[in-house]
């Protein structure tokens, strides 16, 4: 856990014209088109198509702020939250679809609802927003995979059969693992605040 960044950085706007923060920005700007194609038209095809697209450059952001050495604390904040945003869209779409069931989505909601309160008592008491670990990449990793499956399996063609069991495998792993990493930002917290208050 930090407290806080240890020296200035530039503005927000110069961090934005950054390579993978405009990746970033324009991945983020793909989520209202990704909703409504589900929604609307019901274009599953091409909400396929956005969300391999956001899964390409999510990898490709962190590998060319890694290679060209612009990694910036809006880049930090801009990546989690577009892999929030496509979750949590992706999440609506299928519970009006009746995709998925309302439990899944209202327990993935309360894990969002949780790791917000964490994050807001962590910026009272003075620290920063803690790293992502592997086990919430991990879950976002199996979520983007169960997503574009779960489409798929509308229907009962074989391409349908196929991708059934892939589809529902992808989605508990990445349920639990992002519940779990939620339960994680809960144990942080409690120890960054608690350590703060011993001192």
């Amino acid at each position: 856990m930090r407290n806080g960044p240890a020296v200035p950085e530039p503005s927000l706007a110069r961090q934005a014209l950054t390579v993978p923060n405009l990746l970033s920005i324009l991945r983020l700007a793909g989520v209202p088109v990704f909703l409504w194609l589900l929604l609307g038209p019901q274009e599953d095809g091409w909400a396929v198509v956005v969300l391999v697209f956001s899964a390409l450059t999510d990898w490709l952001d962190g590998k060319l702020a890694r290679w060209l050495d612009q990694t910036s604390r809006l880049g930090e904040l801009l990546d989690p939250a577009a892999d929030r945003l496509y979750i949590m869209a992706t999440l609506i779409a299928f519970l009006v679809r009746e995709i998925v069931p309302w439990w899944m989505v209202a327990a993935l909601f309360a894990r969002e609802l949780v790791v917000g309160v964490c994050l807001l008592v962590l910026r009272r008491n003075g620290f920063a927003p803690p790293e992502v670990t592997y086990v919430g990449k991990g879950a976002t990793f199996n979520l983007m995979y169960a997503f574009p499956l779960l489409l798929l399996t509308q229907g009962t063609s074989t391409a349908a059969e196929l991708a059934r069991p892939f589809a529902y495998a992808f989605t508990i792993w990445g349920g639990a693992l992002y519940l779990w990493s939620g339960a994680l930002y809960v144990v942080q917290t409690v120890k960054a605040v608690s350590g703060r208050r011993a001192s």
